[in-house]
């Protein structure tokens, strides 16, 4: 062996020494012995796999004790972190997938904290004493929001498209528009959904045109339903035509046929009234006499994760009895945050104040502008030249599919920290408690006020800190 990897080897420290090193207890306060000691052999392994493996001529003549510690010490501090924690969403997309979609509203926290901590009447009927459905919960509320005859909730919109098809459209023809064929985040095809439900399907028109008439053509006795999908984030300008939901439903009445739509996020307010692109919402949609509308719970409805189908009382009791049902079912925690939710929709002022997603997308530009300069002030304030802020205009985005056309004017903060080059202040804002998610664009980084909730400001500002404080006392940067 070689004398210079056998000495650095030699003056690795053993595991025992390393459990009762006084720099590592803080972090070793936060995990049990057991994993503490797998973590130190884990990384005593990884350095000396680096010296092993290093170039012949580069090992350093001694082992930087202060360096190897600095790195257990945070090997172990996030050994001690869950793996699903909260981040501060500075991106400025507001439905955002990858970061859990919509934030739930105070209200739902607490009905789901009540109902989570304690036992509840999930599946009993407190009138009669006797068991009861899961199902019968929300039922009443959406049909007094939405005017539906019966509804069912399960425990994410592809499970409630899968649900339908299969409940409906077993081994029979469901005729769809090869434009709404989407495949979306996740690498979710409808065709493939469709395929799994047992539906055969039956595409028609082109990408950018289908005519009623395609689907008539279409139409055998093998036929079940005419599915209408909503293109998510996909969109086909110009030269086009799609069948509005009408038509669809008067032609599936002529032959026989179940007229079923997939809105994706569904919305029960009118959101042109707060600035942004019309859409459909549910209510007008099942007002066309649509046999079924199947919709998300967690994008622009703002709350938990869920697939709501709702519409005549006859389909949806065909899906209530499929056994696929009881394996799609949601839990008590999804039930009460949406129940929580949909209560807030009941008075429409309320719903805007108090569901974070609307509160997002409806607040005026004025306010961010002042939040953000705020902002600014308090970081100049607080760290002079050490931090470069600025405010700057910037676009938002929905998010999650919905609104896939919508530009939302927004503010955000233009932060430098020299030395990092933005792209090493982005990974860093990943690493502090909480993370923060930020944005790239144009060679800056972005943290755009659109999506920090003004009771995220203090947690924005202590993570900065935190990032100051790694930085090179040569630098002049110390928080």
């Amino acid at each position: 062996m070689d004398p210079a990897l056998s000495r650095l080897l030699r003056q690795l420290p053993a595991v025992d020494e390393l459990l009762r090193h006084p720099r590592l207890a803080a972090a070793l306060s936060a995990l049990p012995r057991s994993l503490a000691v797998a973590v130190i052999r884990d990384r005593l392994g990884v350095q000396r796999q680096r010296f092993s493996t290093a170039p012949t001529g580069t090992l350093p003549p001694e082992l930087d004790l202060d360096a190897f510690l600095a790195e257990m010490a945070q090997a172990l501090e996030a050994a001690a972190q869950p793996s699903l924690r909260r981040v501060i969403n500075a991106t400025g997309v507001i439905i955002h997938t990858n970061l859990g979609r919509s934030p739930l509203a105070g209200l739902a926290l607490e009905q789901i904290l009540e109902v989570a901590a304690h036992y509840s009447n999930l599946e009993y009927d407190l009138v009669r004493g006797e068991r009861g459905s899961r199902h019968d919960h929300l039922e009443g509320l959406l049909k007094e929001l939405t005017g539906c005859e019966a509804a069912l909730v399960v425990n994410n919109n592809a499970g409630a498209v899968l649900l339908a098809l299969n409940s409906l459209a077993q081994g029979r023809e469901v005729i769809i528009s090869r434009g709404q064929l989407i495949e979306i985040g996740g690498s979710f095809r409808m065709p493939e959904i469709m395929a799994v439900s047992g539906a055969l399907m039956k595409e028609v028109g082109t990408t950018n045109k289908t005519h009623l008439r395609d689907y008539e053509n279409a139409i055998t006795s093998e036929t079940a339903a005419l599915l209408k999908v909503h293109p998510s984030n996909f969109r086909v300008v110009g030269f086009t035509r799609e069948v509005a939901s009408p038509e669809l439903v008067a032609l599936a009445r002529r032959y026989g046929l179940l007229a079923l739509e997939d809105l994706g996020s569904g919305c029960l307010l009118d959101l042109s009234r707060y600035g942004l692109e019309r859409e459909p919402t549910v209510q007008e949609s099942l007002a066309t006499g649509l046999d079924l509308v199947l919709f998300s719970g967690d994008k622009l409805l703002g709350g938990p994760q869920a697939g709501l189908a709702l519409g005549s009382g006859e389909a949806v009791a065909r899906l209530r009895q499929n056994p696929l049902t009881r394996a799609l079912r949601p839990d008590k925690m999804t039930l009460a945050g949406l129940e929580a939710t949909l209560r807030l929709y009941l008075e429409e002022p309320q719903a805007v104040a108090a569901v974070p997603t609307l509160r997002m997308l409806s607040r005026p530009l004025a306010d961010l502008e002042r939040q953000a300069r705020s902002l600014t002030r308090v970081m100049k304030r607080r760290w002079g030249a050490k931090v470069r802020v600025a405010v700057r205009p910037s676009e938002a985005r929905v998010g999650g599919g919905s609104l896939p056309g919508a530009v939302l004017p927004s503010r955000a903060l233009a932060l430098e920290l020299p030395p990092l080059a933005p792209h090493e202040l982005e990974a860093r804002l990943r690493q502090t408690h909480p993370p923060i998610i930020a944005r790239l664009e144009h060679g800056a980084l972005l943290l755009d006020l659109r999506t920090i909730q003004p009771e995220e400001h203090a947690a924005l500002l202590t993570a900065l800190a935190e990032v100051l404080e790694t930085l090179p006392a040569a630098t002049g940067l110390s928080g």
